[in-house]
This record gives C-alpha cells, sequence and structure tokens, in this order.
C-alpha cells in the first residue's frame, strides 16, 4: 500500500486504551490565510478559532492570535450556538469542515440527473451532508435491473419513476434538505436554479450543450458528468472560466517555535527540535511573539526556501534588524489558489493531463477516454448499450473506437487495447454497486467542493477500472445472460458461477458504525450472504448516538439508544429480503472466544473490518492470521482513507507494519509549561475526570466498604494511597459542599488556585530570570513565562468557568441546580460574595520538570505514617455523614451541549491558555481536541467500502493471484488516488520447505511429547524448548523433562501451564524452539497439537 500510513474508522472511542492510529500529527490551532479572491477564506481550524472574550490581564501581545481570531461570547450550553448548525448531528463532519464551508454547504441548491445507483449514491452522501436542497431528475422507470445498485429501490418499485421513487428514503436520512423531483425533460434554462448540476446518465451531445450554458452562465453553475460503465468509471469536472479554491488540501497550517534567527541575508530561522518542521520551498510563514527582532511580527508574509527539518532561510535581508533575544512562533499562511476549468466541448478534444490513481495502469486513462467516448457514439447509432456477451456488438465498439482514434491528431494513439474494449462492451449497460459507492463518494465530494471551494476539485477528467475484479476464468456468454433476477446487472459482468459463491459466502462484518452501514447496504445489494447457504454475521457492542446519523445512513432519530448491529442489519435486510444476516452486540476479544469460537472461525470465508481502533484491528489480524481466513481491511480520516487486503499466503499480515505511536507531550508540559491548546485541553480533560469522576468514584469506593478501602490504603502505603486519601477527605471534610452556594465558592475557589496561585507558586520557584543547571535561561523555547489571572465578573469567560464548575460540582454531591445559576448576572452576585484567602508563594516547593516522569506524586519516607493520619481524619468524617451518603461521579461525555462537561474543560482550557498567552479555542474546537473526536465524512466512508467490494469478488471467486488485488491511499481533499499492490509476506525456507507467517502446523490425534520431538526431527529440526502460554513444558537442558516424555502434550500443558481447556476448543497451540542439524536457530510456525 502506497504510502504505508493508515487511516482509521470514523467512529469515536472514548477508551482511551483503544485509541486510534491517525494518519497524520495532531494538528495545531491557529490559522491564517492569505486572500484576494472575493470570497473570504477560510479552512477548518480557522473557522472553529474563536476566542472567548480575553481581558487582557496577562499582557499578551495581538500576535498570540491569528487574524481570524474572534473575541466574543463562549458557546454555553445554555445558547450562544449559531442555530443553523447542528453540531451533535454535525460534530464529525464539522471537523473536517468547519463552521463556514458547512454554511456554504446548507446554502447550496443541487441538481442530480440519473437515479441508478450512481446518481442514488451521491444523493445519499449529498443529503446526510446537509445541503440546502436536492432535485432528482429521471425521466425513467425502475427496473428489476436497478435493483443490482440502488438500495433505495426494491421490487414494488419497478414500473414507478425513479426520481418519484427515491424520495422519500432519502427525505429520512436528513429532514432538514429539501428533496424535489424533475420527471420530465431538462432545459439548459433550468440548470440556473442550482449552484451544482451532476448528469450520471447523459448523452455526450446534450452534456456539451448543457456544460456549455453552465460554464457561460453568471455566476457560473458547476457541472458534473459521471459515468459507471460495468467495472469502468469516469469524471468529468467544469467548475467554470475562474474558480477559487480557498483551501487546497484542508490541513491546518503548519507551525514552528523559533529558537533562533540570525542577522543575515537571507536569514536563518532555526526552531527548537520538539516537533520537525512542515514548511516546503515557496510557502509563506508569517512571524509572531518575535522578541528583540521585533521588525518580523509585522504580520507580513515572507517566503520559504532551503526548508530542513528544523531550520529554513528567509528571502529577506535581517541585518540591520534589531538582534534575535528570543520565544516567537512562525505560521504557515495559506493561500487560494484560482483554477481555469474547460469546457466539456474543448476537454474532449484537449483533456490534458489524467488524474492517476493505479501507477501500473499509467496507459489506461487516454484508452478509457476513447471507449467513453466510442460507446456514446455505439447508444447515438444502435440505441442501446452492447449486449453483455455479444461478440458483435464488441467489435463494433471496437471499430468505433479505431475510427475516432484515426481522426484525433496529435492525441491518436499508437496502440489500442482490442481485449480491454471487448471488456468495456461486455459490461457497458451494467451499474454496480461498489463502483456506485466509490463513485458515489468522488462525486459527491467533488460537489461539496463546487459549492464551497474547500479542497480542490478533480481537474478535470479521472478514468478507473477494476477488470483484475473480473473471475480469473473466461465466462461463457450463457453464463452472463440475464436470469430475471435483481442480481442482473451484475451477472452480467461476472456471471451467474461468481454469482452463486457469492450468495453462498459466510461473512464475518466486525463493527457496524459508518463503514459497517455501508459494507451492509454493498453486501446486501451484491447478494452476498443472500441464500440460506450464505450467512452474514455482524457484531458491534455499541449504541446509536445522535452524532452517528450524519454518516451512519441506516439510522434514523428514532433509533438512538438502540443496539447498532441489530438496527442496521434490520434496515440491511430491508434493501434485500433474501439476506441471511444474524446481528450481535459482543466486542470480538478474548473474552468472547466462546461465542466466535473455533467452529465459527473455521467455517467463515472472508472477514472484513469496520472497526474503529488499532487493538481491535490486531486482534481481528491475529485471528484472521491464525484461521487462515481473508480479512479486508479498510479505515477513514477525514477526507482520507484507505483499504489494505490482507490474503492468506499472498500477502502480509495487517499487524506486519505498524506506524509509529504517536508523540505524547510530557507530563510536566501538560502541568506546569504548556506551549499549545493541545497541552491545555489535554490538562483540562485531566483535572475534569479527577475532580468529577475519580475522586466521587473513589469516595464510594470508601464509603461502601470503610474497612477494606482503608486496609488497601495501608498496604499500598505509596504516594499514589496518599494522593486519594487526601482527595476523599477534601470532598467530605474541607470542600464539602451542601448547598449551591458552597458549590459557587468551590468553583470560585479552583479558579483562584489554578490560574493565579500557581501560577504565582511556578513563577516564585523559577523566576523569569531563572538558569538551568549548565547556565542556560530556564523559560527558554518551548517553555511559556506565565501571568495569573486577576478574576473579574465582568469577564464572561471568568464567570462562564464559574458557572459550568459549580453545576458539575452540585451534581456530583446531589445538591438541586437553582433556576438561577444560568443567568450571568445573579451568577455574578453570588461569586463576587465569595472571600477568597491570600496567597503567599512558598520556598522549597518541588514542581516536576523532568519530561520522562510518569507521576507528579512525589514518594516520601513517611508516607505510611502520613496515611494512618489520613485514615484516622476520614474515620471521623464519615461519622459527619448521613446515612446512605453517596456521590454521583459524572463520567465525560462530549456529545451532549446541555450538560457542561465541554463547558467547563473549554473553560479551564482557555484560563490556563490566558495564564500563558497561548491562543484560545471555542467550545466546538475543544470538543474537537479533549474530546479525541475522529473527523469523518461519509463520502470517504462510500469510497472506502466501494473500493474494498472491488476485492471481495477476488476474494469470493478464490483465484486470483497477488497482482490482481490492490491496496488504497485515497484523499479526497487533493484529490489523491494511490492504488499498488499488496506487500506478499516474508518467507523463511528449510530444506526443500518453506513457510510464512500464515502457515500454522498441526498435529492430530493428540500425540505425546516424543511424537512432537519425532514429528519434527522428521522435517530436521531438533526442537530444544516447547511453551504453552507462559509455562516451559520441554527444555532439552532439563533431565526431569525426559520423565514427560511419554505424556500426552495436552494433559502436560493441564499439569504444568494449569491451563483451563473450555468446551469448545479441540486443540492447543504451543510454541517451539528449533535448531537444525547444524545448531542454527530456524523460526517455525506455532504448532497446533489437536486432541479431540
Amino acid at each position: 500500500m502506497l504510502p504505508r500510513k493508515r487511516a482509521v474508522g470514523g467512529e469515536v472511542v472514548d477508551d482511551d486504551s483503544h485509541k486510534t492510529e491517525a494518519l497524520l500529527k495532531k494538528p495545531r490551532i491557529g490559522t491564517l490565510t492569505l486572500s484576494s479572491a472575493p470570497v473570504r477564506a477560510t479552512s477548518a481550524t480557522e473557522n472553529n478559532n474563536k476566542d472567548i472574550g480575553s481581558s487582557g490581564e496577562n499582557n499578551c501581545s495581538d500576535n498570540n492570535h491569528s487574524s481570524s481570531d474572534f473575541v466574543g461570547l463562549p458557546d454555553m450550553a445554555l445558547g450562544g450556538n449559531p442555530p443553523d448548525i447542528d453540531e451533535d448531528l454535525h460534530s464529525r463532519q464539522l471537523a473536517v469542515y468547519g463552521r463556514e464551508t458547512m454554511r456554504r454547504l446548507f446554502g447550496s441548491n443541487i441538481l442530480i440527473s440519473g437515479m441508478q445507483g450512481l446518481g442514488c449514491e451521491i444523493a445519499k452522501n449529498l443529503v446526510l451532508a446537509g445541503v440546502k436542497s436536492v432535485t432528482l431528475h429521471d425521466e425513467g422507470t425502475v427496473e428489476l435491473w436497478d435493483l443490482s445498485s440502488n438500495f433505495i429501490f426494491s421490487e414494488d418499485d419497478v414500473g414507478k419513476n425513479r426520481a418519484l421513487a427515491s424520495v422519500q428514503k432519502l427525505q429520512e436520512l436528513n429532514n432538514a434538505v429539501l428533496i424535489s423531483t424533475l420527471t420530465t425533460e431538462l432545459t439548459k434554462e433550468k440548470l440556473s436554479d442550482f449552484q451544482a448540476v451532476v448528469f450520471t446518465d447523459i448523452l455526450l451531445d446534450k452534456a456539451v450543450v448543457f456544460d456549455e450554458y453552465c460554464h457561460n452562465h453568471q455566476p457560473p453553475i458547476s457541472f458534473i458528468k459521471a459515468d459507471i460503465r460495468g467495472l469502468f468509471g469516469s469524471v468529468f469536472c467544469d467548475f467554470g472560466p475562474e474558480f477559487t479554491v480557498v483551501d487546497v488540501d484542508g490541513e491546518e497550517p503548519h507551525t514552528g517555535i523559533i529558537a533562533s534567527i540570525s542577522n543575515d541575508n537571507p536569514a536563518l530561522v532555526s526552531c527548537v527540535d520538539d516537533e520537525r518542521l512542515e514548511f516546503q520551498d515557496g510557502d509563506l510563514v508569517v512571524f509572531s511573539e518575535v522578541e528583540g527582532m521585533t521588525e518580523l511580527n509585522d504580520g507580513k508574509p515572507r517566503k520559504v526556501k532551503n526548508a530542513r527539518p528544523y531550520s529554513f532561510a528567509l528571502e529577506e535581508d535581517t541585518s540591520n534588524y534589531g538582534a534575535y533575544a528570543k520565544g516567537g512562533i512562525v505560521t504557515q499562511v495559506k493561500q487560494p489558489k484560482v483554477l481555469h476549468f474547460k469546457t466539456l466541448r474543448e476537454a474532449l478534444k484537449d483533456p490534458g493531463d489524467f488524474l492517476l490513481g493505479d501507477f501500473s495502469k499509467f496507459d489506461r486513462p487516454p484508452l478509457l477516454h476513447l471507449a467513453f467516448e466510442a460507446l456514446d457514439k455505439f447508444i447515438c447509432e444502435v440505441g442501446r448499450f452492447p449486449v453483455a456477451g455479444s461478440d458483435e456488438d464488441a467489435q463494433k465498439l471496437i471499430s468505433l473506437a479505431i475510427a475516432i482514434n484515426l481522426g484525433s491528431g496529435e492525441g491518436k494513439l499508437e496502440e489500442i487495447d482490442q481485449k480491454l474494449l471487448r471488456l468495456f462492451a461486455f459490461g457497458a449497460r451494467a451499474v454496480l454497486n461498489p463502483m456506485a459507492a466509490m463513485f458515489g463518494g468522488i462525486v459527491g465530494q467533488e460537489v461539496m467542493k463546487a459549492c464551497s471551494g474547500k479542497f480542490h476539485p478533480l481537474f478535470q477528467f479521472f478514468y478507473f477500472d477494476s477488470v483484475e475484479s473480473l473471475p480469473t476464468e473466461p465466462l461463457d456468454p450463457n453464463d452472463v445472460k440475464p436470469l430475471n433476477s435483481r442480481y442482473d446487472a451484475q451477472i452480467s459482468v461476472f456471471g451467474s458461477k461468481l454469482q452463486k459463491k457469492l450468495e453462498e459466502a459466510k461473512v464475518f462484518i466486525v463493527g457496524s458504525g459508518a463503514l459497517g452501514c455501508e459494507f451492509l447496504k454493498n453486501l446486501a445489494l451484491m447478494g452476498v450472504c443472500c441464500s440460506e447457504k450464505g450467512k452474514l454475521t455482524i457484531t458491534d457492542d455499541d449504541v446509536i448516538e445522535k452524532s452517528n446519523l450524519s454518516r451512519q445512513f441506516l439510522f434514523r432519530n428514532w433509533n438512538i439508544g438502540q443496539a447498532k448491529s441489530t438496527v442496521a442489519a434490520s434496515a440491511a435486510a430491508s434493501i434485500n429480503p433474501s439476506l441471511h444476516v444474524e446481528a450481535l452486540q459482543n466486542r470480538a476479544s478474548p473474552e468472547t472466544e466462546n461465542v466466535f469460537n473455533d467452529a465459527f472461525w473455521e467455517n467463515l470465508d472472508v472477514v472484513i473490518n469496520a472497526l474503529d481502533n488499532v487493538n481491535a484491528r490486531l486482534y481481528i489480524d491475529q485471528r484472521c492470521l491464525y484461521f487462515q481466513k481473508p480479512l479486508l481491511e479498510s479505515g477513514t480520516l477525514g477526507a482520507k482513507c484507505n483499504t489494505q487486503m490482507v490474503i492468506p499466503h499472498l500477502t502480509e499480515n495487517y499487524g506486519a507494519s505498524r506506524d509509529p505511536p504517536e508523540k505524547q507531550a510530557p507530563m510536566c508540559t501538560v502541568h506546569s509549561f504548556p506551549h499549545n491548546i493541545d497541552h491545555c485541553l489535554t490538562w483540562a480533560r485531566s483535572e475534569f475526570e479527577g475532580l468529577l469522576e475519580k475522586t466521587p468514584a473513589e469516595v464510594n469506593a470508601f464509603l461502601s466498604n470503610p474497612s477494606e478501602y482503608t486496609a488497601a490504603m495501608k498496604n499500598a502505603g505509596d504516594a499514589q494511597a496518599r494522593d486519594n486519601l487526601e482527595r476523599v477527605i477534601e470532598c467530605l471534610d474541607t470542600e464539602k459542599c451542601e448547598t449551591f452556594q458552597d458549590c459557587i465558592t468551590w468553583a470560585r475557589l479552583k479558579f483562584e488556585d489554578y490560574f493565579a496561585n500557581r501560577v504565582k507558586q511556578l513563577t516564585f520557584t523559577f523566576p523569569e530570570d531563572a538558569s538551568t543547571s549548565n547556565g542556560a535561561p530556564f523559560w527558554s523555547a518551548p517553555k511559556r513565562f506565565p501571568r495569573p489571572l486577576q478574576f473579574s465578573a465582568d469577564d464572561l469567560g471568568h464567570l462562564y468557568f464559574i458557572m459550568a464548575a459549580s453545576i458539575l460540582r452540585a451534581e456530583t454531591f446531589g445538591i438541586p441546580v437553582p433556576d438561577w445559576a444560568k443567568n450571568p448576572k445573579k451568577m455574578a452576585v453570588a461569586v463576587n460574595n465569595v472571600i477568597v484567602p491570600d496567597f503567599q508563594p512558598q520556598k522549597g516547593v518541588k514542581i516536576v520538570t523532568d519530561e520522562k516522569a510518569t507521576s507528579l506524586s512525589t514518594a516520601s519516607i513517611d508516607d505510611s505514617a502520613v496515611i494512618n493520619d489520613l485514615i484516622k481524619r476520614l474515620e471521623e468524617c464519615q461519622k459527619k455523614l448521613p446515612p446512605g451518603f453517596r456521590m454521583n461521579p459524572i463520567q465525560f461525555e462530549k456529545d451532549d451541549d446541555t450538560n457542561y462537561h465541554m463547558d467547563f474543560i473549554a473553560g479551564l482550557a482557555n484560563m490556563r491558555a490566558r495564564n500563558y498567552c497561548i491562543p484560545e479555542v471555542d467550545k466546538l474546537k475543544a470538543k474537537f481536541i479533549a474530546g479525541r473526536i475522529i473527523p469523518a465524512i461519509a463520502t470517504a466512508t462510500a469510497m472506502a467500502t466501494g473500493l474494498v467490494c472491488l476485492e471481495l469478488y477476488k476474494v469470493l471467486d478464490g483465484s486470483h493471484k497477488l497482482e490482481d488485488y490492490r491496496n488504497t491511499f485515497a484523499n479526497l481533499a487533493l484529490p489523491l488516488f494511490s492504488m499498488a499492490e499488496p506487500v506478499p509476506p516474508k518467507v523463511i525456507k528449510h530444506r526443500d520447505m518453506s513457510w510464512t507467517v500464515w502457515d500454522r502446523w498441526i498435529l492430530r490425534d493428540n500425540p505425546t511429547l516424543r511424537d512432537l520431538l519425532q514429528w519434527l526431527k522428521d522435517k530436521g529440526l531438533n526442537a530444544y524448548s516447547i511453551s504453552c502460554g507462559s509455562s516451559l513444558l520441554y527444555n532439552s537442558m532439563f533431565p526431569r523433562h525426559k520423565d514427560r516424555m511419554d505424556k500426552r502434550v495436552v494433559d502436560l500443558a493441564k499439569e504444568v501451564a494449569h491451563m483451563e481447556i473450555p468446551p469448545h476448543r479441540n486443540h492447543l497451540d504451543v510454541v517451539v524452539a528449533c535448531e537444525d542439524d547444524e545448531d542454527n536457530d530456524i523460526d517455525i510456525p506455532q504448532v497446533s497439537i489437536y486432541f479431540r
């Protein structure tokens, strides 16, 4: 797969132990856009990077805030969010597009002409995205043929107008989108009602007329023509004579923390080696916060040259500037790009460069350009598509292609692959579901680019084919004849023999989120598992949430709270009632191997992952490796997607190559020396969990069983136990709340502690002029010197922090929240009544500065004595509590904007950001970072699943070679499509044998240890060590182990390894260390001992 980075599933997991692997480094906050275009340039970050009102008390330079910053009210749970964007529904999409792009989409009117499979997929993606309106145009009626690729139609719709039959089910996806129909002939004048028009079933002559009208219209109407013909597809885009792309890639602007700047021509800028710089020669950057060489803080963009990992040169003479002293941030300036599109008439004659997807087919696009033109001419002359299997029709299309090529002048092809054109002709009438899903994602994204200027459009032709998906054996013309079934279109391409294999397949889909919903729909339309012999098992332990509805299209509002797998399976069965599906709610893991047992795995034909975290992917990969089952892997991250084929004995497995772990900020940086908003938000979420979840849970653990709890603390006797006891005592004694006013007092004192007292102590311990042990300034980059905040009830940022903190504190104590608590004026009066004690910094306070430290708790020799005193205090506190008193721990939930969780976290992070002069963020951006939300859009999901299902044809056919399979990395934002053969597994050879990671050696008939050793000896292998789990069953160095020779291996495992073998297991696995006769270690496969 190229590149070797994996995207991840678009679903969010709150379990940090199952975090996803990111494709890119975590984006930084802060963006700048340089624009001379009339449309204001924005990016996802810019749209979300609105500052909570700053009092300016820190004397932070204005340069700390980007030009896009907005100083105003924070987005609180009590109101303030723009009414036009449902952030609960669209949060994952907002993480990709930003508010400004979303608003443009919400104002866009789209026409889709042609409601066969491709038109349906495009419409689905646009309705999910939330455009203003979608008008469906089709003059034709539903045929049984259409059911191969269109998930909206059922057999009851046959004979109805396609557009009219589509409205109801599309409307269910998003009630905010106006869906209307046109069922009569389309006139070009009608196109003026739309910002973008898409044609999926139109002849070239008419397309040329419509495109010229759109191209010359004022303002231009974006025109897209897309076609799927069997396993071949094409897209053409014309967005007008002058189209401005305001954000070409959607990536966050790169930044760097400056370490030094030379007084030179050109100037050399060096940055700290905290992270590699991502600048490229020619990039424009701006400087801020530079001390000494303040001339660079003028906001003027400057050009980068000689970019290196940690330095670059400026095309500027700084010889006469002030000498650089310290500090400074350098930020990339994103520039708009103007594109000049040709009309379809011009582009047909002079197509320019084709967008290439598969480098092994670099000469394919010009041939397909010719093929689609020849097909159009065939339809005009004959009045129909070529018939599948008809040599006469194929030859006529080939003759037309040759004639067109002869008249192509300089664009004439030297050679025409007639075999490929023959395949093209045979499948020309069919719209296949996987192709529709893939191109539905691509075209849907192009429409959104046309309406928003976000991401670089496809310029201008894209051609794709997947002829490798065809059966390896030549198809008999009789095998592709229609059978009057819903699969006839697919049969016309693949034949009825492969169709039967699809229907009888045993498939396991792991996950029922965005990817899982798309896979279920695709498989139902393809007829996979749609016979009595076939079976589809899908499992997911999650339930449906509102935020799922913008991508997981099988779910509806009324399904919120229900099991994902059950609802999705039911919806898929409504698409194709023949689907034989079982829905489970089990997480596939070692704990559920009694459910997904050996018999289950051995019966499978293929496994499809639709997962959202790496650990689960690795587990399924290991199971597929063990049982030698094909695994089709995919993932998405924003506009990116990837697919990886894991085929037994042909490819490496998923876990064979791993991305490096994401770099984590040191604990001391997060707690005392933050230098970006990510650090502030990481700290804020940690404080939320400590204050509102862990400590109340700790209190309840004590109150549930005081003697057991205190005994456990005494036994631990460490700094962690001491800290736990101190926090419990705080809750039950020194900081106990009985009224809502107590909660306000607690919140106000927390503000003072966090944002004033701790900063005063830190700067007392490490003054601004402090030095390190080697004499360097302590507060050098990337450290930022903090300033304490002075509380003011007039500052809404301060006040809303108090409001959120006091409401959540009241919730933990079960204290009713009065209505006035959400009134800023009344809250200001209440908080001003709080008496705040003076604070004096102390000498000798230890503050962790070691970047390798993993805990802020410091051990002490008298920990046990302190713990005993704390336990006595705790027992006294317990006597004062009312009977049955318990606290209410609060688990963080990011997707409920009324619960004040994100208000509290955003307030914590932004106040801390003010301490350190770091640009603040609004609640939405805080939610993305603190909630660890994975950006996700329906278009990338659709494309990934379409690509995987093209590979599924190959897997179920069962006779394809390595070179037939494709791994894909795609980025719809650029757009980029990179397809490559999978990597083969590493081969180990010994004598005349060879094996890979896929091999597992099997011994049956319940062998003894002697039998196993002799069996290996016969292969020229001398076993010197045999282990089961963590126990050693045999080692040639231990004389006593020879007494075990005649024992059954399974009995040894029970006796020595104390293995408990469940009833569903009929074998056990041992790891054998071997040498050859020359004493060379040989790495052999895992050995399975079958005893039943």
